[in-house]
């Protein structure tokens, strides 16, 4: 989620290795001295590891090489993006008719009808929500009774379009096939084989992060980490 990630060397009492423990990567810095690393879960409440000890495993950040960028950083507005949408639908249809609107009465309307109307208006609405607006006009003629719809239109906002258009960004940052995620495919196309986006996506991202994960292997001089690809292999050759 942070673009790094820690593996934290635990060792028995005789000294030797026991096994390697997830350090929590939102709480641990490193410190300034190579190798030195420390937990810090609050304001000064740093508690240092023991030196040598820790195991750092990020993605290439061009700014800075003290910690890692997430790649999908590209895509958060996106997202944000996104949620802020459905978010707006949501009180779109909470909203109570879904629109906001303008009751134009040009009609003879009596006045104690005028205001009972005009405060039935008010409480069709929750608050913060669309605001309808009633204008009485009198000596109208005949059909001046009309509603006219403004927020329709804007509430909706290209609901569709900006969810699949966000949508497709997250895919691309991700760059998972929409087919392994189970989203059905635009009307008139097809997802393709699923089989074959699999295979893909094995082979351009997920054997691209088990070799990142072998680098720990190198750092500590010992096989901790394996990977089993020959259920891979099988698929690749069905």
């Amino acid at each position: 989620m942070f673009g790094y990630g820690y593996l934290e060397e635990r060792r028995n009492v005789l000294g030797g290795v026991l096994r390697y423990d997830h350090a929590l990567a939102k709480f641990t810095r490193r410190g300034v001295e190579p190798g030195r690393f420390f937990f810090v879960p609050g304001y000064q409440q740093e508690t240092e590891f023991r030196p040598g000890s820790v195991v750092m495993l990020r993605q290439p950040d061009v700014n800075q090489e003290i910690y890692g960028v997430p790649e999908y950083l590209s895509a958060l507005q996106s997202a944000l993006l996104n949620e802020a949408a459905t978010l707006f639908r949501r009180r779109y249809y909470l909203n109570g008719s879904h629109a906001g609107y303008i009751l134009y009465a040009t009609g003879d309307i009596d006045a104690d009808d005028t205001d009972k109307l005009r405060a039935a208006l008010k409480q069709s609405k929750g608050p913060g929500n669309f605001k309808n607006l009633f204008v009485h006009a009198p000596n109208g003629k005949e059909g001046s009774l009309k509603i006219l719809p403004i927020a329709e239109v804007a509430a909706k906002d290209e609901f569709l379009g900006i969810k699949t258009a966000t949508r497709d960004d997250v895919l691309a940052a991700h760059r998972v096939p929409p087919a392994l995620l189970g989203i059905v495919p635009a009307q008139g196309t097809t997802p393709g084989n699923p089989l074959q986006s699999m295979m893909m996506f094995v082979v351009l991202e997920i054997q691209a992060l088990q070799a990142r994960f072998l680098q720990i292997n190198d750092d500590l001089g010992r096989e901790l980490i394996a990977f089993d690809n020959s259920k891979i292999t099988v698929a690749e050759a069905a």
